[in-house]
């Protein structure tokens, strides 16, 4: 097979042709041309941005029969046997595939040997946090202290993976994702060389599409240039990375900020229609508003944006949409984004997150013109309280007579449940049906309970805490939290779903779960359990007083008529 990939067709030789990373090249550089060699370097970065190809820069520019130099000759036999991969002293070791302490054992071994062919053996080991610790134990005192013909240069895309130990005996180099600006230029030459033509736009698109990586943009064009005629276009690239167009992604955001739901409903069936994924819709509707969102606030950056060109239409709907509408939508996308990670139906959760957003547009509109009126309202009942205070100061004051205040006894209310709306019948109710063996079933597994949603619903678990099951029914269980606000935020839906769901899968019963304050529970399970002893609790206090052998003696000398019970 003679054809290769752009991406190794074109991978850097040298220094000059490893873009976007200047702090690094300059730096490595300098210590060629001064023989300040590290014998240990670490570089991180995210995928595609040019550690490995670095590495072998360095390994190649190190054994060059020029040396000292800032750049390979790339002609010397040196640089030829290192790029083609036919010198032995210069090895790239996959840690992936070779994680044991034996592998490593071997480069130990092997590692006092001196070069056959070149002045330094170089060791490249990519992916290294997927070392084993013992491997990682075994490399320790090699990588510490290796022999004065070795580089050692460790690649890696999670640095937080490899032990301390380990990075503070290396020189690290963190690599940064590439802009898309340095992207476009570097596909521009490559095209040009290849007597390729591609629109601007087709270009911006795969560049953003790449996410700051160099290998996956040169990927990606190599489809596009595959899928094209002649020239690659801007509907190319869309095919090849299913990302949805500005002018769709523009008529669903019009659509949001207008209340038109069919608009919105039918845009997204034709993206669905053309195979495009609803999550992908969904991260570039999030893309779109975050642009929107920055330039409406920072016009001037308009280099910072991802998603958008910017033209006269997108100008003119940043200056009119209000930015807690953005804010909103923005907030709305993230949601759906999270929930789709978990349902077998993205599509649904496209269409109603849609549905929503328009909805809430027209519920914040009503809102915003109930507000109006009650603030109309308000004005007019303070001029006429003006007015009547005007005439008051005008013809004076006339004393009201003192009327005897009379001290009314205050009201017994019963319970009621602020945070459920549940009041003391309905748990009574539920009371009248709950066993003690329920309850130490909900006990017994309510660790496990708290654990499953914590998993799912970390602001959930923390509502939780400080809550313990109270009773539990055949068909409900009851909660009793010490603070308010938090029995208040665990009646709301999404909370109640998420608990009762984690109750079922624990203890296989269907739960419905209420909510009570402590205190209101300790009054509710007293008034409850006089009820069913049938004793009201007028009934038991002259019971618990006539039980008082001092009083059963007075009873007995004078009757009941002539006494009368009073409280210290």
């Amino acid at each position: 097979m003679s054809y290769q990939a752009l991406y190794r067709v074109w991978r850097p030789q040298s220094f000059e042709d490893v873009v976007g990373q200047e702090h690094i090249t300059k730096t490595i550089q300098n210590a060629l041309m001064q023989d300040k060699l590290s014998h240990a370097y670490l570089f991180s970065g995210p995928r595609g941005t040019g550690k490995t190809s670095v590495a072998k820069i360095i390994a190649k520019a190190a054994n060059c029969e020029k040396a000292p130099v800032a750049e390979p000759c790339n002609e010397c036999d040196a640089c030829r046997g290192i790029t083609d991969g036919s010198i032995s002293d210069v090895l790239e070791i996959d840690a992936a595939s070779n994680t044991g302490v034996d592998d490593i054992r071997d480069i130990r071994d092997k590692v006092k040997f001196a070069p056959s062919a070149v002045k330094y053996k170089v060791y490249i080991i990519d992916e290294v946090h997927m070392l084993s610790t013992g491997a990682f134990n075994a490399l320790l005192k090699t990588l510490e202290e290796p022999p004065s013909h070795v580089i050692f240069i460790l690649a890696t895309t999670e640095p937080h993976k490899i032990p301390a130990t380990i990075v503070s005996r290396c020189q690290r180099f963190d690599l940064k994702r590439i802009s898309s600006r340095t992207i476009i230029s570097r596909m521009k030459r490559i095209l040009e060389s290849t007597d390729i033509p591609a629109e601007d736009e087709a270009l911006m698109l795969l560049a953003r599409a790449a996410e700051g990586g160099m290998r996956d943009a040169l990927s990606l064009l190599d489809q596009a240039i595959s899928f094209s005629d002649e020239k690659v276009t801007v509907s190319d690239v869309l095919a090849v990375t299913g990302t949805a167009s500005q002018q769709h992604l523009t008529q669903i955001a019009h659509s949001f900020y207008e209340k038109d739901v069919s608009t919105a409903l039918q845009v997204s069936g034709e993206l669905m229609h053309e195979g495009k994924d609803p999550v992908r819709l969904i991260g570039d509707l999030i893309y779109y508003f975050r642009d929107l969102l920055l330039y409406k606030t920072a016009p001037n950056l308009e280099e910072l944006l991802e998603r958008v060109r910017t033209d006269e239409n997108f100008a003119d709907f940043s200056a009119k949409a209000d930015s807690d509408w953005i804010y909103s939508c923005i907030s709305e996308l993230n949601q759906a984004q999270q929930d789709m990670k978990w349902t077998n139906h993205p599509k649904i959760f496209l269409e109603t997150t849609m549905i929503r957003i328009c909805h809430q547009g027209k519920a914040v509109s009503a809102e915003g013109a109930a507000v109006s009126g009650d603030v109309g309202k308000l004005v007019q009942r303070i001029d006429q309280l003006e007015n009547e205070l005007r005439q008051l100061k005008q013809n004076g004051i006339a004393a009201a007579p003192e009327q005897p205040s009379q001290q009314q006894p205050a009201e017994r209310r019963s319970f009621k449940g602020k945070a459920s709306g549940i009041s003391s019948g309905q748990i009574k109710e539920m009371l009248k049906k709950a066993s003690k063996q329920n309850l130490m079933q909900l006990k017994s597994g309510w660790g496990e309970i708290l654990e499953k949603v914590k998993v799912e619903k970390v602001s959930a678990f923390a509502l939780l805490s400080g809550a313990e099951p109270a009773a539990c029914s055949d068909d409900h269980f009851l909660l009793a939290f010490k603070h308010e606000i938090h029995s208040q935020m665990a009646s709301a839906d999404n909370i109640r779903s998420c608990v009762e769901s984690a109750v079922y899968s624990t203890i296989g019963k269907s739960l419905s779960m209420m909510t009570i304050l402590q205190p209101d529970w300790e009054k509710v399970k007293q008034e409850f359990i006089q009820e069913q002893q049938g004793q009201s609790p007028e009934a038991e206090k002259k019971k618990q007083e006539e039980s008082d052998p001092l009083i059963t003696e007075a009873l007995k000398l004078v009757g009941d008529d002539l006494i009368e019970f009073e409280e210290e």
